[in-house]
């Protein structure tokens, strides 16, 4: 293994394909069924049978009172359970029904905005802090706040050999693939993988937080050196550094980052840390944790939710419209020129034919989401300084202008509001940061709030989830091989 030096002093080891199997791409020689033997008729049941019994007539939701996507029929969500972890807060329930309201998020009391405010004007680092409080439940004195740090540092380094076996062996598409296989693998370099006792969990997630960043930086550069046929160099583990100053060390290398960048990333980890027991990834951390099962499996499960394009994902999707939008308007002040755009694609003419403006509308916030409104506050003096006024403008035109064309073309009348998907790609992009990261930066964030809510299922619900399902099939005669058609 080679090794060179930057400029800070640290080391980037180079991997050759035949030191690790991050740079090896084994193809599957065998085709899909599909492909290998065709689709005769013969297959026809196999392969569109589910059309005619898993398409349920809407009206029976309402016959027996089911809550599709665990939503009551206002739009708000079922009730499962109790939590002191957080709150997202998007309306308030009435006797009349739901009445939107201002949205807030508050960590276990304390509301986000008053904890990146209090760190950001003491020009500190926040996400630890968050981090912390969401897992214990308290805001950390200075002294449990370093604790707490090297405790993430001691783990920063991969295990011996991870790297040699580091699971992109085969060529993956995405990263966020990678991070969950990364975190099954983890498993099995723990000693005591299966313990669920409260010093083994706050271990492992003190580990993951440590070791994600690095992970999901070699997966992005396997895929570039793979991409350009270069070596693979692997990030260096640098202690006493910030998540954020994490991410933009082992993503920017050499290049380098401001203060400022890793404050306004700092933001964006603070934003993503948690939002609440409901959402896609969290539920099944919940899901999984109520049957006992151990952290890694956890954690990869609510990765491979958050990879989801109607979750995490969605920002992958914000981005690809916004520059559709980009090449495709003019003049993006213009408020005209904006809204001729957005009403192509609510027509289902533009765009990806959806009819779907990305980026606005939120299951929970109605009048406004308030990481949105956080995240325009702090990236308004980055994209001053780095000449991207123009772009921003664009997206509050969109925020503007959307929720308006969708009452004017489709009659939505409810309140749609931006949610944070609208800025995360342009926020990351300021700090140059890859595309393919986005997802797995937003679950890196999240793991704290993970944590909480699995620690939370193990030792205050201790009882495994286990919803019901209605069955409105009907009764068969078996009918003998020989008489079947």
């Amino acid at each position: 293994m080679a090794i060179i030096r930057n400029r800070k002093g640290g080391t980037r080891p180079i991997l050759t394909a035949l030191e690790t199997s991050a740079l090896t791409h084994v193809a599957d020689a065998y085709p899909m069924p599909s492909v290998a033997l065709g689709r005769p008729d013969v297959s026809d049941g196999l392969y569109e049978g589910f059309k005619g019994i898993d398409v349920v007539p809407p009206e029976l939701y309402t016959k027996y009172d089911v809550k599709r996507g665990l939503r009551n029929a206002d739009g708000s969500g079922v009730l499962v359970g109790l939590t002191t972890i957080s709150n997202v807060h998007g309306y308030n329930k009435t006797p009349d029904g739901v009445v939107p309201d201002e949205g807030d998020l508050i960590y276990r009391g304390y509301h986000i905005a008053d904890l990146i405010d209090h760190a950001h004007q003491e020009d500190r680092f926040g996400y630890e802090e968050a981090a912390y409080l969401l897992i214990t439940g308290s805001l950390p004195t200075s002294e449990q706040l370093d604790d707490f740090k090297a405790r993430i540092d001691c783990r920063r380094q991969l295990p011996e050999g991870f790297l040699h076996i580091f699971p992109r062996t085969t060529y993956s598409q995405n990263i966020m693939n990678v991070l969950q296989r990364a975190t099954l693998l983890l498993y099995s370099f723990d000693p005591t993988p299966d313990d669920t006792s409260p010093t083994h969990e706050i271990d492992v997630a003190l580990s993951l937080l440590g070791r994600w960043p690095r992970t999901a930086a070699v997966a992005h550069e396997a895929a570039v050196a793979s991409a350009t046929g270069t070596k693979l160099l692997v990030p260096p583990a640098r202690e006493g550094f910030s998540m954020a100053e994490t991410l933009l060390d082992v993503l920017r290398g050499d290049q380098g980052f401001t203060h400022d960048e890793a404050m306004l990333l700092d933001v964006m980890l603070m934003l993503h840390a948690e939002h609440g027991g409901g959402n896609n990834s969290t539920f099944t951390t919940r899901v999984l944790s109520s049957s006992g099962t151990d952290a890694y499996s956890a954690y990869a499960a609510a990765i491979g939710s958050l990879k989801g394009p109607k979750h995490g994902g969605a920002n992958a999707k914000v981005g690809a419209m916004i520059e559709d939008a980009s090449e495709n308007i003019e003049d993006w002040t213009d408020e005209d020129q904006v809204a001729a755009y957005l009403t192509e694609v609510v027509s289902g003419r533009g765009f990806d034919g959806s009819g779907l403006i990305y980026g606005l509308g939120h299951a929970v916030y109605t009048l406004s989401d308030p990481r949105a409104v956080i995240i325009k506050k702090y990236a308004r003096k980055l994209a001053r300084e780095k000449g991207r006024d123009d772009k921003l403008a664009l997206l509050e035109n969109i925020e503007k202008l959307g929720p308006e064309v969708m009452r004017d073309v489709r009659g939505v009348t409810k309140p749609i509001c931006a949610n944070i998907d609208l800025y995360t790609g342009f926020v990351y992009s300021m700090l140059g940061i890859p595309a393919d990261m986005y997802t797995s930066i937003f679950a890196m964030a999240r793991l704290a709030g993970w944590c909480a809510h699995r620690m939370e299922e193990l030792y205050g619900a201790g009882r495994i989830i286990r919803p019901s399902y209605n069955s409105i099939m009907g009764n068969g005669d078996y009918v003998p091989m020989s008489e079947r058609k």
